[in-house]
Parts: C-alpha cells; sequence; structure tokens
C-alpha cells in the first residue's frame, strides 16, 4: 500500500482539490459520442445552465476496502456536506455511516482484516497534521497516534493481519519513522529509526523489509532497501548514471521480490522488480508512456498495472505468474481507475470516472460476472449531456517545443458565439492537468467559458525531459508557455480574442500572478487560488516534514539562503505594482503549503494599484476547499467575478455571486477610479 506516494516535488506544492482536474482518467469518445449526438440533435445544449449548488450537490466518493467476509465495502464521501466514511453491501443498498461529522473530514484506509473494526484518517480543518483512528464496532473512537504537531500515514497491515504499519515525525518533525502496531491491542515498537532523512514508502507483507525513498532532485531519486528488526545499513537498489526517478511500488507476498518504477532507460519508467536475496533485478512491464502505479493482490495472483497515458489514466490487470491479461470490464463514458482487489482476490472494487462522470463505485466478481455499480455520483437535476467532453490538443510555444493541454469547448460556443476563455494553469510544479470530471471546470464551461488546461514544460506525464525543462526557469520559461497557450486560444474561431483569463492554483496561483506581474496586458482578468507570492518566504516555512526533499525542492526553484537576488525577481509580490487588471484571490487560513501571508501581502500589494481585487478567505480549510459550504461560496464567487470583469463590463449584474458563509471573509476594492 502506497505511503505519501507523490510525483517527485509534485507534492510540495500541487493543487488537491477537485478544480484542478488533477486525477487521470478520460472517456472514450466512442463511448459518449453517440449519446452526445442523438440528445443535440433534439435538444439545444446546454439545455440549462446550473448553479454551483447544483453541481457541488454531486457526491463525491473516494477509496474502497473490503469487510473480513467481503459481504460489504469501506469508502468516504462528501454526502453530508464534510467528508465521512461509510460502509455499504457489495450487493448494493443502504450507506451505514462509519463517522457522521458535519463539521471535520474523515477518510476511510481499511477494514481490520479479521473484524469489522474501521481505520480512518483525520486533520484539523486542512493543516495536513493527519492522525489515524480506529473505529470500534460500536462505533468508539481511538486515535493511534496521539499527540501535537505530528503527520502519521498508514502503510499497511502484515499478510498475517496481526500487525500493521504507521509512519509518523514524533520523534523528529522532519523525518518519518515507521512503528509495527498489533492489530490486538495497539501495542506498538518502533522498528525503523530514520535518521538519515529518507522516506518511507512500502513495508513488505511478511514485515521483514522496508523500501525507502530519497529525492536528489525533481527528476533524480534513490531508492533503498533496509531489513526491519536489525542494525543493517539501508541497500541501494537504485544504482544508475545521469538523471533518474526511482519509486517503490510494491512487495511480493512471499518478500522475495520488491516491484518498483524507473526511467532511467529511457523517458518514461518502466515497471521491474528486485530479488532481495540475489539482488538481481529483471524487467516486468513497460509503455509508452510512465507506468505509474503497480499493485499486488493479496497472496500474489494478479498484477494491477497503471499507465498516464496522454492526460489518461489506463488500468490493465495480469496473471502476475505468466503475465497474460485479465480483460476487465467495457464501461461506458469514463475509464476504470482505483481498483482494490479482496484479500480473497475473488472480487474487486473500481471507481468509474470521465469527463460527464464523477466518481461512481462498483464491485466485479473475478468469475464472469457483470460489474455492479453501487453509487450514481452524478446530480440527478444535471443532465450528463449538458456536460462536455474534453479532448487532448497541443501547440509549438514560442521556441517550438510542443505543449499538450486538456481543452473543454462549451456547447454554445461556435464561430458565430464567441466566448470568453481561460488558461487553467495546473498545480506543482511538476503537476499534470488531465482528462477527469472536475465540477468546477464543468461548471465554467456550463456558463460559457471555454477552458485550456495547460500542460507547461515542466509538468508531468510526457517524458523526463519535458519533467525537468522548468528547472531553475519559474517566472519565465514556464509563464512564457501560458502566453503561447492564449495565442493557442485565439487561434479558435470560437474564442473571443480580447475575453481571455488565467486561473490557478498553488503553483499555479503563482502562475497567475507572474503572468499579471511579468506579462502585464496578456491577459484581463486572474484567479490565483493560494498561489505562492514570494518564493523567499514560501520556501523558508515549508513544513519541517518536507525536509527529505528540501533540497530538491530548492535546486528546482531556488534556494533562498544562496539565491535571494534570483528569488525576488521571479517572486510576483516584489512587482506587484505592474499589476493593472481585476484580480481574484481565494485562501485556507490553514494552509500549511501556501501560508496566509502570502495571500494577504498580494491582496495589499494589488490594492495599491487601484484595480479591483476580490479576496475570499475560509478560516477552517487548508491548501484546498472541500467542505461543500466553502466549495459552494469560493466556486460561485470566481463566476461571479468572471461574469463581472472577463464577460461583462465590470459592472456587477443583479443576482451575480453567494452570499459569504460565516466561515469565509471576503473584501474588495473598488475599481480603478472608485
Amino acid at each position: 500500500m502506497p505511503v505519501l506516494r507523490r510525483l517527485p516535488l509534485a507534492v510540495t506544492l500541487a493543487l488537491l482539490l477537485p478544480l484542478a482536474a488533477c486525477q487521470p482518467s478520460s472517456p472514450s469518445s466512442e463511448a459518449t459520442a453517440p449519446a452526445a449526438a442523438e440528445a443535440e440533435s433534439t435538444i439545444e445544449r446546454p439545455s440549462r445552465q446550473y448553479s454551483i449548488e447544483e453541481f457541488v450537490e454531486s457526491l463525491g466518493v473516494g477509496g474502497a476496502s473490503f469487510s473480513p467476509d467481503e459481504s460489504r465495502i469501506l469508502f468516504s464521501s462528501n454526502k453530508a456536506g464534510v467528508w465521512n466514511a461509510y460502509t455499504m453491501p457489495v450487493s448494493g443498498g443502504d450507506w451505514t455511516a462509519v463517522t457522521d461529522s458535519t463539521t471535520d473530514n474523515s477518510y476511510a484506509v481499511a477494514y481490520f482484516p479479521e473484524d469489522e473494526r474501521v481505520l480512518i484518517t483525520r486533520d484539523n480543518d486542512g493543516d495536513e497534521l493527519d492522525h489515524l483512528f480506529v473505529i470500534d464496532k460500536d462505533g468508539g473512537e481511538t486515535d493511534l497516534t496521539p499527540g501535537d504537531k505530528l503527520k502519521a500515514d498508514f502503510v499497511g497491515f502484515s499478510h498475517d493481519g496481526a500487525h500493521f504499519f504507521v509512519i509518523t515525525n514524533e520523534r523528529d518533525p522532519r523525518f518519518f519513522d515507521l512503528y509495527r502496531y498489533a492489530t490486538d491491542g495497539y501495542g506498538r515498537e518502533r522498528v525503523y529509526t530514520n535518521d538519515e532523512g529518507l522516506q518511507p514508502a512500502e513495508v513488505s507483507p511478511d514485515g521483514k523489509w522496508l523500501a525507502l525513498e530519497k529525492a536528489n532532485s525533481t527528476n533524480d531519486s534513490d531508492l533503498f532497501v533496509v531489513a526491519l528488526g536489525g542494525d543493517g545499513e539501508p541497500v541501494k537498489v537504485s544504482e544508475h548514471e545521469g538523471q533518474a526517478r526511482f519509486g517503490a511500488q510494491a512487495f511480493s507476498p512471499d518478500g522475495q521480490w520488491l516491484y518498483y518504477t524507473a526511467n532511467d532507460s529511457g523517458e518514461f519508467s518502466e515497471l521491474r522488480r528486485v530479488n532481495l536475496e540475489s539482488w538481481e533485478h529483471e524487467p516486468v512491464r513497460k509503455a509508452d508512456w510512465d507506468i505509474v502505479d503497480a499493485t499486488l493482490s493479496h497472496d500474489g495472483t494478479y498484477l494491477a498495472v497503471g499507465i498516464n497515458e496522454d492526460g489518461s489514466f489506463k488500468l490493465r490487470l495480469f496473471k502476475a505468474d505468466s503475465g497474460e491479461e485479465v480483460r476487465l470490464p467495457a464501461l461506458p463514458a469514463g475509464e476504470l481507475r482505483n481498483l482494490r482487489i479482496a484479500r480473497s482476490e475473488k472480487r474487486m472494487a473500481f471507481y468509474l470516472n470521465g469527463d460527464r462522470q464523477p466518481n461512481d463505485l462498483y464491485v466485479l466478481d473475478l468469475d464472469g460476472s457483470e460489474p455492479r455499480q453501487l453509487t450514481t455520483s452524478l446530480n440527478p437535476e444535471i443532465d450528463p449531456a449538458d456536460l462536455v467532453d474534453s479532448s487532448v490538443v497541443r501547440f509549438k510555444s514560442f521556441d517550438g517545443m510542443e505543449i499538450p493541454n486538456i481543452l473543454w469547448k462549451p456547447h454554445q460556443a461556435s464561430a458565430d458565439n464567441k466566448l470568453p476563455a481561460l488558461v487553467w494553469v495546473h498545480g506543482g510544479p511538476g503537476g499534470q492537468t488531465t482528462r477527469a470530471h472536475s465540477p468546477t471546470i464543468q461548471y465554467l464551461v456550463n456558463h460559457g467559458y471555454v477552458v485550456l488546461g495547460i500542460n507547461n514544460r515542466g509538468s508531468s506525464g510526457y517524458g523526463k525531459t519535458f519533467f525537468a525543462a522548468d528547472d531553475g526557469k519559474h517566472g519565465r520559461e514556464p509563464l512564457w508557455d501560458t502566453i503561447e497557450a492564449k495565442k493557442y486560444l485565439q487561434s479558435l474561431d470560437y474564442v473571443d480574442p480580447d475575453r481571455i483569463g488565467i486561473i490557478g492554483g498553488s503553483y499555479g496561483g503563482y502562475m497567475v500572478l507572474s503572468a499579471l506581474a511579468f506579462k502585464p496586458g496578456e491577459f484581463k482578468v486572474g484567479v490565483d487560488i493560494f498561489g505562492v507570492a514570494n518564493w523567499i518566504r514560501t520556501l523558508e516555512s515549508i513544513p519541517p516534514y518536507w525536509e527529505s526533499f528540501r533540497e530538491a525542492l530548492y535546486q528546482e526553484v531556488g534556494n533562498p539562503e544562496t539565491q535571494r537576488e534570483f528569488l525576488t525577481e521571479t517572486s510576483p509580490l516584489f512587482h506587484a505594482d505592474r499589476i493593472d487588471v481585476p484580480l481574484m484571490v481565494l485562501q485556507g487560513a490553514n494552509d500549511p503549503r501556501v501560508i496566509k501571508p502570502e495571500s494577504d501581502d498580494i491582496v495589499a500589494a494589488v490594492k495599491e494599484n487601484g484595480v479591483p481585487v476580490e479576496y475570499v478567505v475560509f478560516d477552517d480549510e487548508g491548501h484546498g476547499f472541500s467542505k461543500n459550504k466553502n466549495r459552494i461560496e469560493g466556486y460561485g464567487r470566481i463566476l461571479a467575478f468572471l461574469d463581472t470583469y472577463l464577460k461583462g463590463d465590470g459592472t456587477p449584474s443583479a443576482g451575480t455571486g453567494t452570499p459569504a458563509t460565516p466561515a469565509a471573509t471576503a473584501e474588495a476594492a473598488p475599481p480603478a477610479g472608485g
């Protein structure tokens, strides 16, 4: 089971909310086009424009764990307005709440292997200091990782179910140690003390081995294995020349093999395994794109492989011993992802996701039965034919580099009805905009905005050369790609060339501020969602548990100790006097990644320019807006802002906007001259 798994560096500032459209998934055009064509032949699309409340009413669901007898499945949902853990029969039926908060997010982790106790995780209003809790069968709750200012994560159960493994940074805030807990009584023992600053990744099912990763730079990492319960040093299993990334994926159930990904032999990561007795390596799977995930079933019968294929997620299932591919069901309007195989290896759970299809949970018996759909997530008030399918488009940037993008075209866009457009910049650095259901993007598109999700140089998923192309160049070449994205939008006959804005969160928010400060006059408006304004402060305030990849982050962006002048040049805050168009800023008060002073300062600075500035702060959120009331507030305000300053003439229309909730504060500066 993966622990704190991340794209190298992308975790540091990545956007972690649905508005990022950052989960890979893609509908098949063959599956969706006929239905759309039939609908459009009789009804003009969209048949109506939906409110943000209607989009948020669609359910969020995620995670999957089978009960010991495999009669029920555990998952998470925001059905109650915040995230809670639920169970339901594998045959379908009513949900049973495991947690029932209306204020705090709780996320399901796993059933215990031999009884119906449940593990969940929870932080405090988005501060990312996650604790691990056990929920007893009678509903009683125990914090297995008590203490202040610590962060914990579940690694997995031992193969026999007698123990489970947890990492926490309670001993040293900078580093994660590994603890083994007894399933019976929760007695624990620290089995690996992490003084080297490595990142624990996987524990073998027999509890004998731990895989660890070390980020040398954004494009170079190493993989180690250490025997638990002894005094041995970690063994490096990633000897290579040049820049290459290695990532632990899974141990075989017998503890003989470690499966890992590596891109040292080409542009893309392939799957290999290393024998932990002979230390010999073997190839397992290779694709024309990055293999980004690989998991083995409980007894090693099945190997599931996930491939990041041009902004879509392709899931393939194999017999682990023979390599024979197991045919997965063909389902309409989406891609399979997040596959979980039960301990019996007789059934599996997975999610279906597509542009018009929010995550829906399915269970499939591996005896040839048809899959059973357990959830229906899309709000029934929304006609899926009113939503749109995304497409992959490319353009040549200023220096000839090809830039891949995801494009959402509104139904109402045409050469006779030119619409405003947005360049959408993902989080990172090193994130990726992919094809998936995004209620926020669909909301904007439904209301008449063309959205181009740019994968500027430095984005993951397109080879290691492309991934490395932004190193030390932030505020310059990656930003210049967004200017070329604007030119690409202007070339489309259904886009109004004079009404193009830029929007993004986290690193994408930094790109918004950079575009307005370093390329004034290019974009008509900007929407910054918890973006970096001052690199020096952000890099000096990173959480202590990022220590294992601090140097990699410095190599990517800049070192605040030795490159202060460079970071000043590339930080929009120090050039905010050049921002001369309307700006909207949204921020979570508890954000540990991009702290609130980043947004406070850029708002104050831009107000001095006499341009409209709207600022929305959520007191109960962190790096991402997870609570439905805040999503309604924040995304509703984004549309109102765009309708006023990008689509409109700067005069708010009657009924525009959403009243502020008690959890949010908002303030706005008057237009220039006001």
